[in-house]
């Protein structure tokens, strides 16, 4: 049985490599590089009203919202709960080590292009969604069922992403998830990971039995707070090492095109490698064009889809240009990318260097915070494609799945890595439906662009 495991986990790993390293990571560049040139790179054009319709109306007189909606702030929270989780401190870490300080730039890279794509997702999230039960929910198993002419081949991509989201985030994710935040509280505090699942189980459960406005409600007040938190430690970590700055930026664009061999665990990185982890890092953290994000995306109450899809570029910058950034200055101005650890090591060895004992404590509430919101963020995500593919009446036995797969999740000290590995390869298969719909309904996106930069009133009929 031992045996067949192993060869089972040999041959996923080479299954799920081939497919991120290669036909995934070109695949989501050239999507980004399509729509940012098809649509005339809305991500430089409208960058500036990307955040007046993101921040414009937060602190202004706010409008009541249509019924089984989100306000357009409430729909990015969600969506930036979800992407910024422990791969922004673990994942930037593993680009770090393994292309180089070089790989930030191409992260940086990879964030601008795939800005494109997920305009073009929450456009057509926006476009496709319906009300079932009094909700409006939408995302890719809706665009790509309504969109795409052949309607069997739509149907069963359809649902064929639906499955994988469910499996992929829905399930196995927010296993890991839990994993992650029972892993850094019992090490910061000694509490049995036991109980911490099943406080973290709890938690969740309040917030998932209280439907889709306290998700909302709950995002809007925990994701600010979140990122405030983390980027105001890393403003200290940054006056503490303020002379380590300025070589450290020199770094990452030294090394993007020509990476030096002696750089702790990047021994012998290429410009190759540079690109490849930076690329891959960028894409899969903010999960541009991963079909994840547009579900939050699909229920914001706007008047133009194009509003929505402005405020997605927002959560690109956040995740990746903000909170990315931050890990990687730390990493960098505290020198603990030399010292040959690896993953999440990596990160909290920066924090310890700068804080002693307190930088630890600082990262695992860190990551408690990244890690809890993910798990709010993916379930939503996998309970708008139970939605398409049950209804309503198969939302109680998702939700206790998914606290069943929390608790399991806090308990697992054994096969973590194979854990991931899972979550990976179909985190991958969900993306190849996405991208196939993204191709296919790029005209489309692009009608509804050109409508708001006429300044026109959206008309759903007129976009097809």
């Amino acid at each position: 049985m031992e045996s067949f495991l192993n060869t089972f986990v040999e041959v996923m790993t080479e299954l799920s490599d081939k497919m991120w390293s290669s036909v995934l990571l070109y695949l989501l560049v050239a999507v980004g590089l399509l729509y940012s040139v098809y649509l005339g790179f809305p991500q430089i054009r409208f960058f500036g009203k990307a955040f007046k319709e993101t921040f414009g109306g937060v602190f202004g007189k706010k409008e009541k919202d249509e019924a089984g909606t989100m306000s357009s702030f409430q729909a990015l929270a969600t969506a930036v709960a979800a992407q910024v989780g422990t791969g922004n401190v673990a994942g930037i870490a593993t680009a770090i080590m393994a292309g180089g300080p070089g790989a930030i730039f191409w992260m940086w890279m990879s964030a601008f292009i795939g800005m494109a794509t997920i305009f073009g997702e929450a456009v057509l999230a926006q476009k496709y969604r319906e009300v079932r039960e009094g909700d409006y929910v939408g995302g890719p198993a809706f665009y790509i069922s309504k969109g795409i002419n052949n309607k069997k081949f739509a149907k069963f991509l359809a649902a064929f992403f639906s499955v994988a989201i469910i499996i992929a985030l829905g399930f196995i994710g927010n296993l890991v998830q839990s994993n992650s935040i029972s892993a850094a509280v019992t090490e910061a505090t000694g509490i049995n990971p036991i109980i911490v699942g099943i406080v973290i189980a709890g938690a969740a459960a309040l917030v998932f039995m209280g439907g889709m406005k306290r998700i909302a409600n709950f995002a809007e007040l925990v994701v600010p707070v979140m990122a405030v938190l983390y980027i105001l430690g890393v403003i200290v970590v940054m006056f503490v090492y303020n002379d380590q700055i300025i070589p450290a930026f020199q770094s990452i664009f030294t090394e993007a095109f020509k990476p030096t061999s002696m750089m702790g665990g990047a021994i012998g990185a290429t410009v190759k490698q540079a690109i490849r982890f930076g690329v891959a890092r960028g894409l899969f953290s903010n999960e541009a064009g991963m079909g994840s994000t547009p579900h939050a995306h699909a229920v914001a109450n706007v008047k133009h889809p194009a509003e929505q899809g402005l405020v997605a570029i927002v959560g690109v910058v956040i995740d990746t240009l903000v909170v990315g950034t931050a890990t990687a200055m730390v990493i960098l101005v505290t020198g603990a990318h030399e010292k040959g650890l690896a993953g999440p090591l990596v990160t909290q060895e920066a924090f310890s260097t700068a804080f002693g004992t307190i930088g630890t404590s600082f990262l695992a509430l860190c990551l408690t915070f990244f890690a809890f919101t993910t798990i709010v963020g993916w379930y939503y995500f996998g309970e708008t494609n139970i939605r398409y593919l049950f209804g309503h009446k198969g939302l109680l036995p998702y939700r206790i799945i998914v606290i069943f797969f929390i608790i399991l999740g806090s308990s697992l000290t054994q096969k973590v890595d194979f854990v991931w590995l899972m979550a990976d390869f179909f985190n991958g298969l969900m993306v190849f439906p996405n991208m196939i719909a993204l191709i296919f309904l790029a005209p489309q996106v692009k009608r509804i662009l050109d409508s708001f930069k006429a300044g026109r009133e959206y008309n759903r009929e007129e976009m097809v």
